[in-house]
């Protein structure tokens, strides 16, 4: 059984910073891809950012610039760094991460969402 338990969300004022973290746990052989998803009220859900075993990644248009994800495999962990935060960052946000463990193939797996709120 695999885990993903996001963690850092909160309230922030326009133009602070958090700092979101997902840990996957559990019999856990390797991991692929590592994602960071989120969903505003009323809009779908959307691509934040993505970064591969190797460490390339790739970020969504409305983040670029601001945003910067990075792993450490050694914990299984994701991270997402999120400066200058706008109000319209405001959304639910989502680890998912491409999973093979030590009796499955690779699955896909989500976390439960962690809430940020950008607002004065």
């Amino acid at each position: 059984q695999v885990q993903l338990v996001e963690s850092g969300g909160g309230l922030v004022q326009p133009g602070g910073s958090l700092r979101l973290s997902c840990a996957a746990s559990g019999s856990i052989f390797s991991i692929n891809r590592m994602d960071w998803y989120r969903r505003a009220p009323g809009k779908q859900r959307e691509l934040v950012a993505f970064i591969t075993t190797g460490g390339t990644t790739n970020y969504g248009n409305s983040v670029k610039g601001r945003f910067t994800i990075s792993r450490d495999n050694a914990k299984n962990t994701v991270y997402l760094q999120m400066n200058s935060l706008k109000p319209e960052d405001t959304a639910v946000y989502y680890c998912y991460a491409l999973i093979t463990t030590t009796s499955q193939p690779m699955a896909s797996y989500w976390g439960p969402g962690t809430q940020v709120t950008v607002s004065s």
